[in-house]
């Protein structure tokens, strides 16, 4: 299936090598130089997806990924030079579905767009997921602990609705990739690492000691069972 794609990337050769690679896979590429023309063309062309690089003339790509998640949930790849698990966690944080490091290959990229644009929703559920003092409103994609919004991004609300759904049960790196957020393929698993972390600090009370999600070592993920009514 054809989708039409808006990589954001100042550099020329760059932007003209991604293009190539992901016009190779049947897709429409719109390229933009800056993170004002980005606001503009993802605005007028709503793209299916949009790939960001972080460090961007005008508006740079921390504040476009923030405004356009004010506005719709495009899927956005982030490109980063920067490699510190700060830099990473708050373009996750922010609302960006993945992350890629520079420099990359651009046959890895085209896999993560691709595994992006075939993310599977997961298993459908009820309406509203009630796990103790937490609710997960599906039809809303929204999350709330006592009552309190935990202003989760989609990728964040997606692997807790698969792991919530289904309390007691280890769900591996790979299974989450597959019933969340997309295929497997080399690379991806960090990524689930830290959209849990992210998880964990707007969920957990105390982080360090979670008490929902807990992990189960050299197998994977779980939700705890708690007390509380599903409906």
């Amino acid at each position: 299936m054809t989708h039409r794609i808006l990589v954001v990337e100042d550099d020329v050769n760059t932007a003209r090598l991604v293009k190539l690679y992901l016009q190779r896979d049947g897709h429409t590429v719109i390229v933009a130089q800056d993170g004002a023309k980005a606001l503009e063309v993802a605005r007028e062309k709503r793209p299916d997806l949009i790939v960001l690089d972080l460090m961007l003339p005008l508006v740079d790509g921390i504040d476009v990924c923030r405004t356009l998640r004010q506005e719709s949930d495009v899927p956005i790849i982030m490109l980063t030079a920067r490699t510190t698990d700060t830099d990473k966690l708050t373009g996750l944080d922010i609302g960006a579905d993945d992350y890629v490091t520079k420099p990359f290959s651009p046959s890895e990229l085209a896999a993560r767009v691709r595994a992006v644009l075939r993310r599977l929703p997961g298993e459908r559920g009820p309406e509203v997921l009630h796990r103790g003092d937490l609710t997960l409103d599906f039809r809303k994609r929204e999350g709330f602990r006592n009552g309190e919004p935990l202003g989760l991004t989609r990728a964040e609300f997606r692997l807790l609705g698969v792991l919530a759904l289904q309390p007691g049960r280890v769900f591996s790196r790979e299974r989450l990739i597959d019933r969340a957020l997309g295929d497997d393929f080399d690379g991806y698993e960090r990524t689930i690492d830290a959209h849990i972390r992210n998880l964990r600090r707007k969920l957990e009370p105390d982080p360090a000691h979670p008490r929902f999600i807990k992990t189960v070592y050299g197998a994977g993920y779980v939700f705890s069972e708690v007390d509380g009514e599903e409906s």
